[in-house]
């Protein structure tokens, strides 16, 4: 069965997304110098061979560890789930052929048929949920994993589910005493 993780980017103060990344802003990076904030946040992803052999950013490239753990993390995700947030600041400015190269499932409650881009990308809008679309993902992740791509929100609302999840299992098997 395919295990569900997530792999970002996370400042040491915890944010995924610098002061001012927001849908009021996206299309103004000079608003609280937000791009320049999650450029530096990013600047790891960007100088490796992998990322930039995926997003066609040139050739050449570090092959180092991080190299490895980008490489890593792309070749076992099957499927990625990201929030509503995430797919509409990050859509503006992927490529037309998206960096994920598999499906992705975009939580969110707008109906909206499949986005296929080149590159074997598509986006497909669920509107039931996080249960909702770990349904789709495990069936089209085959035998690779599903990544929690983003953003903050999605992310905790997974990890809330497993923790409620773990909670109630722990409850279930707890011995009891005395008897």
């Amino acid at each position: 069965m395919s295990k569900v993780f997530f792999s970002v980017s996370v400042s040491l103060d915890g944010y995924l997304a610098p002061p001012g990344m927001d849908m009021e802003h996206v299309g103004d990076p000079t608003y609280e110098d937000w791009a320049a904030q999650w450029g530096k946040l990013q600047s790891w992803i960007f100088p490796q061979r992998f990322f930039r052999e995926m997003l066609k950013l040139g050739e050449g490239g570090e092959t180092g560890t991080d190299n490895q753990i980008v490489e890593h993390v792309f070749r076992r995700t099957g499927v990625s789930i990201m929030g509503k947030r995430m797919f509409d600041a990050g859509e503006p400015f992927w490529p037309e052929e998206a960096p994920f190269h598999t499906p992705v499932c975009v939580l969110t409650s707008q109906v909206r048929e499949p986005w296929v881009r080149p590159g074997g990308t598509t986006f497909y809008f669920v509107n039931d949920g996080i249960e909702g679309a770990l349904r789709p993902a495990r069936a089209a992740a085959g035998d690779r994993d599903i990544r929690i791509a983003g953003g903050a929100d999605a992310i905790q609302q997974y990890l809330r589910a497993v923790a409620k999840e773990y909670a109630s299992s722990a409850r279930r098997e707890r011995p009891r005493r005395g008897g």
